[in-house]
């Protein structure tokens, strides 16, 4: 069996990479097995011995127990420990003793049905061509889904018994339509939510929603179908989950799988030669870096995934990867590829199949590939970047090491004060426990729009309000006084001549998704949220698809269209934006003394006024020029501070001082949230001001980047020590003299990061935790 930690210095040159900041050994699991349950369908307990599964392991049999008894359950365990076994146990053996008694609809242990849920089509495609492999008699498992064939549909209604599907479909072709399904819903047993700990931030409280209004098309039917969810790893998965489907919930969490040895090489890129305009030095990028590992892995035939948050990073990786490895062999370069969403249905197939069959050596993706298909035989993962939240991380660097072999798994940092904190304090990640998934079901502008679609549904009863929480009734008010909604004695009545349906956007906020259209050829190239085109379809933007560079010529808003020409520069685009903040409302208060901090409702108003050219490799900025596009205003949640100036002068910042180091300190606080809630730095926001007209005191903003808030700045005016602590530290700590990205610079600054105060940063932190009133950390 290879030693993956003699792979190390394979990437880098020498046996001590300079870069190599600490190696961590996550040591081999033994696998604990337990007997299969007596009520386990003979034919499905003989279909798994066929494939070599002799015993369930004892995590699989606890989650199993619990459904069958009739218990929602959560089993959040690692990736690769067989949760599809834990819930196929009971869903399949009701399916089957259902087919046995003669599937009579309705009777009493008569036919059951199944609704699988994955956030995404690929894990729905994999688990079906799993179920089709156990060659069940009466099992008539089908994917329903945007891809199905029309004609196969009614077929499907009428007769499929195990329905694999994503909350999208739910929403749009499902719930509205539930006439039409009444055998599937009458004779719902169970309902499966798998990749739970997907569900988070905005998406999280619409998928919330979402099961209440399944539930409630479910009592309409007589069912009352069990809840059991598949999850990574995850803080008090019991009530997260139990907050996902409205009802109570009993986690399993003890993984008894076998794993083998994992070596984690948390890894730096150097410093450069270049420095900023601010003169402050510039890492290696994290793309290159990771590029140049990937090369090196799959030139050593080392089968390797690499993860990177952004569309744009994984396009860049699988394209420099390539370049590198076409230069030693031509072949090499053939094997190595991008994965991301927005792939049209005929791309994401073929990708699948090639990883499968190992026809990829190494492979460049997205989270759309984490929540993806089951891959088995990788030697290494790559995190580029850090992915968010130590859950993420884990489910991804466990996409190594399957079926018992050892792996090795890196984290490559970006030059992000995240990012270099964790790498420079590994306890940070392996000594602590992992997030708990932060989502707001009672958010207005997630909840108002599904009480129109549930009332669209089915009226919506008075007894029936308290199920979509303490803002419902509010709500319903509002959606009445403006015409969406009719008060009727009995309940609310949907009243408005469009379709409900449309107003629920389940994953984006506005606009809905924008085509990406060749200019030359008039071909679709894929999709992206409207949200996202003012910062990367601008005109002028780059835009990568499989490795093809394409310019933007124009964003045609009105027709939610982008028009792109191939092209092949040696630069990426990076928007700039302005933006402002007004508090509207105060939820909660603390006082430390002088310093005061708030969190409670405010609008931003953002601007994207310009655009830069960036350098691939050296990230040198090259140019920059304006932009004409409307301001947009978000109405969210933002924690606030404010200090009098008496306090910062205390601490030894001069008057001129105090808006480099506001600005400083809310940079890093933005980067060092997701140490404390389960967010990307790309889902907050923030401004700093010398003297802000609602506050009229210095006053540093952190704000939610979704409409109505995402809970992820709750969670840090909560945590409010811990995040400014670690804040404080890993400014500190940096080893540059002025500020850099490694701790105060910001990639998304609107004001080109100036001005900044990196020892100010470090003074008013400093203030902020002498006087908050409790001192014992909270990790």
């Amino acid at each position: 069996m290879t030693d993956f930690r003699t792979l190390i210095p394979l990437l880098g040159h020498g046996d001590a990479p300079e870069s190599l900041r600490h190696v961590h050994q996550v040591p081999s699991r033994d696998a604990v097995t337990g007997p299969w349950p007596e009520w386990v369908a003979p034919s499905l307990r003989e279909a798994y011995e066929r494939r070599s599964v002799e015993r369930p392991w004892l995590h699989q049999v606890e989650a199993a127990h619990h459904a069958w008894n009739g218990s929602n359950v959560i089993l959040a365990t690692g990736t690769a420990s067989g949760k599809s076994l834990a819930y196929l146990m009971p869903s399949l053996s009701r399916i089957l003793a259902g087919e046995a008694a003669g599937g009579v609809s309705g009777a009493a242990g008569g036919a059951a049905t199944v609704l699988y849920l994955a956030p995404t089509k690929a894990p729905a495609a994999d688990q079906l061509t799993s179920l089709r492999e156990l060659r069940l008699p009466g099992l008539r498992a089908e994917t329903y889904d945007g891809d199905t064939d029309p004609q196969e549909r009614r077929w499907i209604r009428d007769h499929a018994n195990f329905l694999l599907t994503n909350p999208d479909m739910l929403h749009y072709g499902i719930l509205g339509n539930h006439a039409q399904w009444s055998r599937f819903f009458r004779d719902l047993s169970f309902v499966i939510i798998d990749e739970a700990h997907s569900y988070k931030g905005v998406f999280g409280s619409h998928i919330a929603n979402l099961m209440r209004r399944l539930n409630r098309i479910c009592r309409r039917f007589g069912s009352a179908p069990v809840f059991i969810g598949a999850s990574a790893t995850s803080a008090e998965p019991e009530l997260s989950f139990g907050k996902l489907i409205g009802q109570p919930a009993t986690a399993v969490t003890t993984d008894f799988s076998p794993h083998g040895e994992v070596t984690v090489a948390l890894w730096e890129p150097p410093l450069t030669d270049f420095a900023d305009e601010n003169g402050a030095p510039r890492r290696r990028s994290v793309v290159a870096e990771t590029s140049d590992l990937l090369a090196n892995l799959v030139s050593s035939h080392v089968r390797t995934i690499a993860f990177i948050k952004s569309r744009r990073g994984a396009e860049a990786i699988s394209s420099l990867t390539q370049s590198h490895l076409t230069e030693v062999d031509p072949g090499l370069g053939q094997r190595v590829a991008a994965y991301r969403s927005g792939y049209l249905p005929e791309e994401r197939r073929e990708l699948e199949t090639r990883l499968r069959n190992g026809e990829l050596l190494g492979i460049a993706s997205t989270s759309a590939l984490e929540l993806g298909i089951d891959i088995a035989g990788l030697d290494a993962v790559l995190v580029s970047g850090w992915p968010g939240t130590r859950a993420s991380f884990f489910q991804q660097i466990g996409r190594a090491g399957r079926a018992g072999q050892d792996a090795l798994s890196v984290l490559v940092a970006s030059d992000d004060p995240l990012d270099t904190y964790l790498v420079n304090h590994p306890d940070a990640i392996f000594d602590r426990s992992v997030e708990a998934t932060v989502f707001d079901p009672s958010n207005p502008y997630v909840l108002g729009p599904h009480l129109c679609a549930a009332a669209e549904e089915l009226p919506l009863r008075p007894e029936e309000i308290e199920d979509f929480g303490p803002t419902a009734a509010f709500l319903l008010e509002r959606l009445v006084e403006q015409g969406y909604l009719r008060r009727r004695p009995s309940g609310w009545f949907w009243a408005h001549p469009q379709s409900a349906a449309g107003m629920v956007n389940l994953r984006a906020d506005g606009g809905g998704p924008v085509n990406i259209v060749d200019t030359e050829t008039g071909a679709l190239l894929g999709t992206m949220d409207s949200p996202q085109t003012h910062f990367q379809a601008h005109n002028g933007a780059i835009y990568t698809h499989q490795g093809q560079t394409f310019v933007v010529d124009e964003l045609n808003e009105t027709d939610h269209c982008v028009f792109v020409t191939r092209a092949k520069p040696n630069f990426y685009t990076q928007a700039r934006d302005i933006t402002k903040i007004d508090v509207i409302d105060v939820h909660r208060e603390d006082v430390w003394g002088p310093v005061h901090a708030h969190w409670g409702e405010v609008v931003v108003t953002t601007q994207v006024v310009s655009f830069q050219r960036k350098a691939l490799i050296s990230n040198e900025i090259l140019s920059e020029e304006p932009l004409e596009l409307a301001p947009r205003d978000l109405h969210t949640k933002a924690v606030w501070f404010t200090i009098p100036e008496t306090s910062l002068a205390a601490a030894g910042i001069s008057i001129d001082e105090v808006p480099g180091a506001l600005h400083a300190a809310e940079h890093a606080m933005i980067g060092l949230l997701p140490l404390v809630a389960s967010s990307d730095r790309w889902d907050i926001g923030g401004v700093s001001t010398a003297l802000h007209v609602d506050t009229e005191a210095p006053t540093i903003f952190v704000y939610d980047g979704h409409p109505g808030g995402a809970g992820f700045v709750e969670r840090g005016y909560e945590r409010a020590f811990e995040w400014i602590t670690a804040t404080r530290d890993a400014v500190a700590a940096c080893e540059c003299e002025s500020g850099c990205p490694s701790c105060v610079q910001s990639p998304k600054c609107g004001n080109k990061n100036n001005p900044l105060s990196k020892s100010g940063a470090i003074a008013l932190l400093g203030a902020l935790l002498k006087n908050y009133p409790q001192h014992p950390p909270r990790f």
